[in-house]
């Protein structure tokens, strides 16, 4: 059902439905993205699953780990709350702080603060390419995320963790510092070893989510770094490399507590 269709009523009859669907009729809602839009749109979006939610739908994600997940500056705020590895990071909304932050760090990866599939990212290595990109921000009156560049070896690992435990993962490859396969990536499927597993798992409880997409970068001295956890991940790269049927996975976690 189309977010775009959404109409809330509320008084002598008060309803939600998307287009024609009554969705107050749903015993479970499965949320498979928050289109891009502005502001007020993706609050009203999300605000509809909380409504769905608090009159007894089964949603999953829960619509508030799906707001932890979109943004990265909450989801690196809990991995670090809960103990977990993640690239020094710095967040911020001005030029002049950016800078501050570029020169402490070195070498970073710019992000937006919304956004997956790794859009919208950029390596930032010398002050002439800092200085264009952070204006441009500055110019759309967006926040910085910098995130410090770890030295890898064109690799990175995604675990599928449903229901507290790792369906699947694979190994992304590229010659390049960006291993989405979105983005020209290469993946095959691989076992986890129990301590990454784990720690996979350990990252999608700490921002309350059923399942989810979790990026795990292997530094080269050794450190183990999560870089994003996915509340509402797609599956159709690692569905194919790893042979898993993550769809049929997904309906039984879904169905699991439904009325």
């Amino acid at each position: 059902m189309p977010y775009e269709g959404l109409v809330a009523s509320i008084g002598r009859r008060s309803s939600l439905r998307s287009r024609a669907a009554d969705l107050d009729r749903a015993d479970a809602v499965l949320a498979r993205i928050i289109p891009s839009g502005s502001l007020e749109q993706i609050i009203y979006r999300v605000d509809a699953l909380h409504r769905l939610e608090e009159r007894g739908a089964r949603v999953m994600n829960s619509p508030r780990a799906i707001e932890r997940t979109v943004d990265k500056f909450w989801t690196s705020a809990l991995l670090e709350q809960c103990g977990i590895p993640t690239p020094d990071t710095v967040v911020c909304e001005t030029n002049e702080e950016a800078f501050a932050a570029f020169r402490e760090l070195g070498d970073v990866i710019v992000k937006p603060l919304f956004g997956s599939m790794g859009l919208g990212m950029i390596r930032v290595s010398d002050e002439d390419m800092a200085f264009r990109v952070f204006k441009t921000i500055e110019q759309i009156r967006g926040v910085y995320y910098l995130q410090r560049a770890i030295e890898h070896e064109g690799r990175d690992l995604r675990a599928f963790v449903i229901g507290g435990r790792v369906l699947a993962a694979i190994e992304r490859r590229s010659d390049g510092w960006r291993t989405n396969i979105s983005r020209g990536g290469t993946a095959c499927a691989v076992r986890l070893p129990e301590p990454l597993a784990a720690l996979a798992v350990r990252a999608a409880a700490a921002v309350g989510a059923e399942y989810a997409g979790v990026d795990l970068l292997p530094a080269r001295d050794g450190t183990i770094y999560v870089l994003e956890v996915n509340g509402i991940p797609g599956w159709r790269g690692l569905q194919e490399a790893s042979g898993v049927d993550v769809a049929d996975a997904v309906i039984r976690q879904l169905t699991l507590q439904a009325p």
